[in-house]
C-alpha cells in the first residue's frame, strides 16, 4: 500500500468522446473527487454527430467544468489502419489496434500534466471487437497502462486497478454494467439530469462497408493521398475513371457546395451550366484525365442532369483556372456508372 501511495495522485486523465458511456464515467470520478482532464481524439473517420465529436466532447466538459484537449490523430492513425497488428472487423475497423493507439497518446498527455491514472467509459460486451474482456485486458497491456485504467461504468468485472487500491476511488461506487444495452445508462443519465447525448453509441466510418470500400480504393490507387482525399470519400457518388483518375458527383447543392471547397489545384471541375445538374470533381494521382477519361466523366454527368436522355453540352475547367472547355455527351448508360462506381 505504501508503494502504490507514493505514485498515485488524484489526477487523471478521462477519454471523452461526447458519447453517453464517456460523459457518465466522467460524472462518477467527479463525484468521488477526482480531478479531471477530458482528452478528445478526432479523425476525418468520426461518425458521431452532425456537428461532430468535438463538439459534443466540449460541450460535455464546459458543463462538468473540466478542461479538455483535443487532439487530431488521423496522420498518425492513417498508419495504424494501413498495418493494424491485430486483425479487422468485417470492414477496415482495426478496432484493438485503435484502442491501443490511443491509450498510448492518453499515457503521453497523462504524464505530461503529472495525472497518474485513464478513465474510460467502456463497458465490456458493448462492442465486439475492442470491449471483450480478453480484448480489453490486451489493450491495456500493449498500451503500458496495467492497473491503471479505470472503467467506472464496468469496474466490478476487473481487479481492482492501483487508484482503488491506493483509496483514491473507492470501488463501492463503481458498477457493474455489461452488454449491448443501455437501459442503466439511461436511467443513470436520467437521474444525474444528463439529457442531452446525441451520440450514445458513438460511430466509425471504418465498420462501414461502402466507406470502407472507397478507402481500399484510394490506399490502392494514390499513395500519396492527403487529409482533403480523405475527407472526399465521405461525399457524393465516387467512380474510379482509370488507374490515375477518380471521379466524384454530388448530390445535392450541399454536396456540390463541398465538393468545390475541397478543390485543389489540377482537379478537374464538371458542371452543365444552362441546366440543374450535379458538379463533378475529377481527381488525377499524376497528369489530369485523359481526353477519352473527360468525355467519359461528361456521359456521367449527363445522366446527372435534368437533361438526361438528351445530348448535352458539359463545361469543364481546372481549377483554379476560370476558363471552361465544353464537350458534348449523351447520358451514359446504368451497366457503365455500376461497373464504375465505388
Amino acid at each position: 500500500m505504501v508503494e502504490v501511495d507514493k505514485y498515485m495522485n488524484n489526477k487523471a486523465v478521462a477519454l471523452l468522446s461526447g458519447g453517453l458511456d464517456s460523459t457518465l464515467a466522467i460524472k462518477l470520478m467527479l463525484d468521488q473527487g477526482v480531478e479531471v482532464h477530458a482528452l478528445n481524439f478526432l479523425t476525418v473517420f468520426c461518425n458521431c454527430t452532425s456537428k461532430g465529436c468535438r463538439h459534443q466532447a466540449t460541450k460535455v466538459a464546459e458543463e462538468f467544468g473540466v478542461p479538455i484537449k483535443v487532439m487530431n490523430i488521423t496522420k498518425e492513425y492513417m498508419e495504424v489502419v494501413k498495418n493494424p497488428k491485430y486483425p479487422r472487423g468485417r470492414n477496415m475497423n482495426p478496432c484493438i489496434d485503435c484502442r491501443i493507439f490511443t491509450f498510448k497518446k492518453a499515457k503521453e498527455f497523462m504524464k505530461e500534466i503529472g495525472a497518474s491514472f485513464i478513465i474510460t467509459g467502456e463497458v465490456t460486451g458493448q462492442r465486439p471487437m475492442s470491449q471483450r474482456k480478453q480484448a480489453i485486458m490486451t489493450i491495456e497491456k500493449e498500451s503500458g497502462l496495467e492497473g491503471l485504467i479505470v472503467r467506472p461504468l464496468s469496474a466490478k468485472f476487473f481487479e481492482p486497478t492501483l487508484p482503488e487500491k491506493s483509496g483514491i476511488i473507492d470501488r463501492d461506487k463503481l458498477l457493474d454494467i455489461d452488454g449491448r444495452r443501455r437501459a442503466r445508462q439511461i436511467a443513470l443519465a436520467k437521474d444525474f439530469g444528463i439529457n442531452d447525448y446525441p451520440c450514445p453509441a458513438g460511430g466509425c466510418l471504418l465498420t462501414d462497408k461502402c466507406f470502407s470500400e472507397r478507402l481500399k480504393d484510394l490506399l490502392k490507387y494514390n499513395a500519396r493521398y492527403d487529409i482533403s482525399d480523405l475527407h472526399l470519400l465521405k461525399i457524393g457518388r465516387q467512380f474510379r475513371i482509370s488507374d490515375k483518375v477518380k471521379l466524384f458527383v454530388g448530390r445535392d447543392e450541399k454536396e456540390n457546395e463541398t465538393l468545390l471547397s475541397f478543390s485543389k489545384n489540377g482537379d478537374y471541375i464538371f458542371d452543365i451550366l444552362d441546366i440543374p445538374s450535379a458538379i463533378g470533381l475529377a481527381r488525377s494521382s499524376e497528369a489530369g484525365p485523359s481526353q477519352k477519361d473527360i468525355e467519359l466523366i461528361a456521359s456521367i454527368l449527363a445522366r446527372y442532369s435534368d437533361g438526361n436522355g438528351e445530348k448535352l453540352t458539359i463545361s469543364y475547367k481546372i481549377f483554379p483556372q476560370e476558363e471552361w472547355n465544353n464537350v458534348s455527351s449523351v447520358s451514359s448508360s446504368q451497366n457503365i456508372l455500376e461497373s464504375l462506381r465505388i
